[in-house]
């Protein structure tokens, strides 16, 4: 099954932490979508979707990672796909 789902990020988010980590692992997990700095000083709005399995070992991955960066808000819902993101996982700066 398909699922997509809208992340938020906050506290010590770096682009470092995005692009080693979230990039990586979102394409490990064959993952598609993107992320970006929200107005919100240290904010990040991840938009992921995927394979269910995989999106829910991507979510896991990241609690752990988060908890190991000193990130002290994560905040999941779901959501609906509105554009295609060809397959590939970006991080807009």
């Amino acid at each position: 099954m398909y699922k997509c789902l809208k992340i938020m990020l906050g506290g010590a988010v770096s682009i470092d932490f995005l692009r080693s980590f979230v990039q990586k692992e979102a394409t490990n997990c064959m993952l598609e979508g993107t992320a970006q700095f929200t107005s919100e000083v240290n904010r990040v709005c991840l938009t992921v979707c995927g394979q269910k399995n995989k999106l829910d070992e991507f979510v896991d991955l990241l609690h752990q990672e988060a908890a190991r960066e000193g990130i002290d808000y994560v905040e999941i819902e779901p959501f609906l796909k509105n554009k295609d993101y060809r397959g590939v996982f970006r991080i807009i700066e």
